[in-house]
């Protein structure tokens, strides 16, 4: 039982895409909660395979939004939010299953305090679960991202503890925090369409006085589709073109080009030559497509600095 007087209502919103080989776990890791008061929402982005039909299958209260062409993770969970009405949303990938008390531990602290606006749990490995997938995002100076303890050993994570922000993989958001933050009605900005909006939306709530956290005793463990060490050139060139323009779009929409930013300004110029030069000469596939979409898109980022800029902390 739950320590809370209260049980405020969850909302589990997954999106899937051809998710068949991972959404029956997926939901059976929902369906043995210990936490009561859940709502499951599925939105299906124009799966070719049988996602739909085993979780019609499944013996679970599930409310599928099925659509016609692939809205991308963003638009896809923007859709399952903004269907919901709950005091948090629990943001969920079909290939984690979660423990049985991952919601209730997660309520509980965010219950605990009211600047808390995310949190999560430590997802460890599914094909190995001494290590770490995931307990939360990192971010550095030149505004890399991370997930923090990746690929590291779990008795390095056993700490609770304020984080930058929390993967999207099994993230835990407020309502209040979501209607404070949503530009233009998004939570997750779908210029993005996939990679990195996680962090767009971590950043944003930081710059408006939101904390995220890391709730160690929530566990759950996941499929991660790539690995910190991967050879890129094994990663799908759609994923790398998305991860590389969503890190400029990134910055451009929350960076605060204040003094400190200023002073660092030589060495950031280091580091995008070095690194553009790593792609002009070992993935240049990636830069041509991204470039044209870069151009595309400054409009609407720019519309959407300027409308995170002008925001001002509210509690």
């Amino acid at each position: 039982m739950s320590r809370l007087l209260k049980q405020p209502l969850v909302s589990v919103c997954i999106v899937t895409y051809n998710s068949a080989n991972y959404i029956r776990a997926c939901l059976q890791g929902i369906k043995l909660q210990s936490w009561p008061n859940l709502k499951i929402i599925v939105v299906d982005n124009a799966s070719s395979d049988n996602t739909v039909e085993i979780i019609d299958s499944i013996d679970l209260n599930v409310r599928i939004i099925a659509n016609r062409d692939n809205m991308g993770f963003a638009g896809g969970q923007n859709q399952a939010i903004s269907s919901s009405s709950s005091d948090y949303v629990l943001v969920l990938n079909p290939d984690v299953v979660l423990d049985p008390d991952y919601v209730k531990k997660l309520v509980e602290r965010l219950e605990l305090d009211s600047l808390l606006g995310s949190t999560t749990g430590c997802l460890t490995l599914a094909d190995n679960p001494k290590l770490i997938d995931s307990t939360g995002l990192e971010m550095n100076w030149t505004r890399k991202a991370v997930e923090r303890g990746a690929d590291q050993a779990l008795d390095n994570y056993c700490e609770a503890c304020q984080v930058f922000g929390v993967s999207g993989a099994a993230a835990m958001y407020s309502r209040k925090m979501i209607n404070e933050i949503s530009i233009e009605g998004q939570l997750f900005d779908e210029d993005f369409f996939a990679y990195k909006e996680d962090v767009d939306v971590a950043w944003r709530a930081g710059l408006l006085g939101w904390k995220a956290w890391y709730e160690p005793t929530a566990k759950g463990s996941h499929v991660r589709q790539w690995r910190v060490n991967s050879d890129r050139k094994q990663i799908a060139l759609k994923i790398r073109r998305h991860s590389y323009q969503n890190r400029y779009l990134m910055i451009l929409k929350n960076e605060r080009f204040n003094f400190r930013w200023w002073l660092r300004f030589p060495l950031l110029v280091a580091y995008e030559i070095a690194l553009n030069g790593y792609f002009l000469t070992r993935d240049p596939k990636v830069l041509g497509v991204s470039w044209l979409n870069l151009f595309r898109l400054l409009p609407s980022a720019w519309r959407k600095r300027k409308l995170v800029q002008s925001r001002k902390i509210q509690h």
